[in-house]
């Protein structure tokens, strides 16, 4: 029986961090076990441009405790009045690592996001030139599309036409959530990835909805069936290198997720890599960990994985805070509701 596994130090290739009181509090819980992070660009406002760009990453680090180095890897936000230019410069002095693409209106922040696809055609040719990879919200906002079938109908009549009418464009499937999602970007190759999140691994839209509504696990894209889910877990604890992870770790506020028109998303960054061990674990995967957590990643994004270790040590189960202060409200920690066993150690 393994009772202890050591992984290169992971990286986080989806993170929302915040900002002002909010970046203060939860930036340290990533910064703890992760040595870099793509970081979302959906502020009020939007990061949008180069110099956006440079003064939130700039918070972020001031944000982090001392002697931390932790880097953040920053995004801009593609809106329909991106300059391909800036965007280009951005990328050619290392500033960005990617532009984020959301369907306007499809999760928190996104009102500013692209409704005619057409009008980013210009941007999307320009990253595909340069190399630039674009991160995919996958999903519909038409109010006719189910909510459950938002994601496949996005690959259907969005991604996979502007993937065919731009070659050599990087794409990130964010978030998957369906066995669609997976079929998909399997079949792909190699300028597709797609990344799976901590709590899609462990929740199903029972735990949302049954028995009474979970807030707490309301997350967009939502939790779909059991059969989902399962098919979540055996992409990411595969061999296969498109699968590699984004926790997507979005912290609110308990009263903003408790409002009548609730946030969406779980906070995960605290206790996330206990979670995934134990999930790995579970599907008897132990030895694909640190493939998935810290060498498909960065394989994609043409980085280098981190020199440093970390070590996970199995023992009595871990008890996590129920909660995380923060300048701006109390933000609840995910429960993932079975033990930890897996712990880093110190």
């Amino acid at each position: 029986m393994t009772n202890t596994i050591t992984l290169r130090t992971p990286d986080d290739w989806h993170l929302h961090l915040r900002d002002g009181e909010m970046l203060r509090a939860v930036a340290p819980e990533t910064a703890r076990h992760f040595a870099r992070a793509i970081i979302m660009p959906n502020l009020v406002p939007p990061v949008v441009t180069g110099t956006d760009a440079a003064a939130y990453r700039d918070r972020i680090l001031a944000a982090l405790p001392e002697g931390s180095s932790f880097t953040p890897l920053m995004t801009l936000y593609l809106t329909e009045d991106t300059d391909p230019e800036d965007l280009a410069s951005a990328h050619a002095d290392g500033l960005i690592t990617a532009v984020k693409l959301y369907p306007a209106g499809a999760t928190t922040n996104s009102a500013s996001g692209v409704r005619n696809f057409d009008k980013v055609r210009p941007v999307l040719e320009k990253m595909a030139d340069i190399g630039c990879p674009l991160c995919v919200h996958g999903e519909v906002t038409e109010s006719d599309v189910d909510i459950f079938d938002r994601e496949a109908v996005f690959i259907e009549k969005i991604l996979d036409p502007i993937r065919r009418a731009t070659p050599g464009l990087r794409v990130v499937m964010e978030h998957i959530t369906t066995m669609q999602g997976v079929e998909y970007a399997s079949e792909g190759g190699p300028d597709l990835g797609a990344t799976i999140t901590t709590h899609h691994l462990v929740i199903n839209r029972n735990h949302i909805l049954a028995g009474g509504i979970k807030p707490h696990y309301y997350c967009l894209p939502v939790a779909k069936r059991e059969e989902h889910r399962l098919a979540l877990r055996r992409a990411a604890t595969s061999g296969d290198p498109t699968f590699f992870l984004g926790t997507d770790s979005a912290p609110h506020t308990d009263a903003n997720k408790f409002m009548p028109c609730g946030c969406a998303g779980c906070f995960t960054a605290t206790n996330t890599l206990s979670i995934l061990a134990e999930v790995f674990e579970q599907e008897g995967a132990l030895h694909r960990l640190e493939a998935f957590t810290s060498l498909r990643g960065p394989k994609f994004y043409r980085l280098p994985a981190n020199d440093s270790t970390i070590t996970l040590t199995k023992g009595d189960p871990i008890t996590y805070p129920g909660q995380i202060d923060t300048g701006d409200g109390p933000v609840t920690v995910f429960d993932p509701m079975m033990p930890l066993h897996w712990r880093v150690a110190d």
